[in-house]
């Protein structure tokens, strides 16, 4: 089984994942990153594009992104949009 982590990407007001997954990539305002389980502690601004998370179970989640925040305590993963 594949290494996994809770991420959860919500906007005001509502929830839009919250489950466990394999990796989140994201359009951060520096260029396109990839974030693992056990990731170093990191926070970056995010301007337009399509946050992508690998699930647990190995399906794709799409979340367009006119701008946010992604933030990765190495434990989890939370992105503001």
């Amino acid at each position: 089984m594949a290494k996994t982590f809770p991420v959860t990407v919500a906007s005001v007001g509502e929830t839009l994942f919250s489950e466990e997954a394999r990796s989140v990539t994201a359009p951060g305002a520096s260029g396109e990153f990839t974030a693992l389980p056990h990731h170093e502690p990191f926070v970056s601004t995010l301007k337009a594009g399509t946050v992508r998370i690998v699930d647990g179970g190995g399906e794709v989640h799409e979340f367009p992104v006119k701008q946010g925040i992604f933030e990765t305590s190495g434990a989890t993963a939370t992105v503001l949009l």
